[in-house]
């Protein structure tokens, strides 16, 4: 259970409305409307299905993007490219770390849009338009 929701702003209902994000005890939720009644989904749950379709993303062009990764720190180092690598394997044990809210945003305008049902299943992830560009 995460104590916060990662993609705040980024998770809509089937019907296209902004999913609300409300805390339950401890536990982040985002809230998406079933009829006239409020439905309240783990927010981990959600993030989690989330980061696994991203880190399926990736694996099909993991090298270009750890390139990528490498070029846009300014490293080409054994260390940095293991850390990275590392990163995209452990991807799903960021659940609950937020996303600085300047970043949801721009990921927001980039077009990424997650859509859920009331049952917490992720039905759709648009992504931004322009992914990974092999040039070679």
């Amino acid at each position: 259970m995460a104590q916060s929701a990662m993609f705040a702003g980024l998770v809509f209902d089937e019907q296209g409305r902004p999913a609300q994000v409300t805390q339950v005890g401890e536990t982040a939720c985002y809230v998406v409307w079933d009829d006239d009644f409020k439905r309240h989904i783990d927010a981990g749950e959600v993030d989690r299905q989330v980061l696994r379709f991203m880190r399926a993303q990736v694996e099909g062009q993991r090298d270009i993007a750890v390139k990528t990764m490498l070029d846009m720190l300014g490293k080409d180092d054994i260390f940095t490219k293991a850390a990275l690598e590392s990163s995209i394997n452990n991807i799903e044990q960021n659940v609950g770390q937020p996303i600085p809210e300047d970043a949801r945003q721009y990921l927001g305008m980039l077009g990424l849009k997650i859509v859920v049902d009331f049952h917490g299943t992720v039905t759709d992830i648009q992504m931004p338009a322009s992914g990974i560009v092999d040039e070679e």
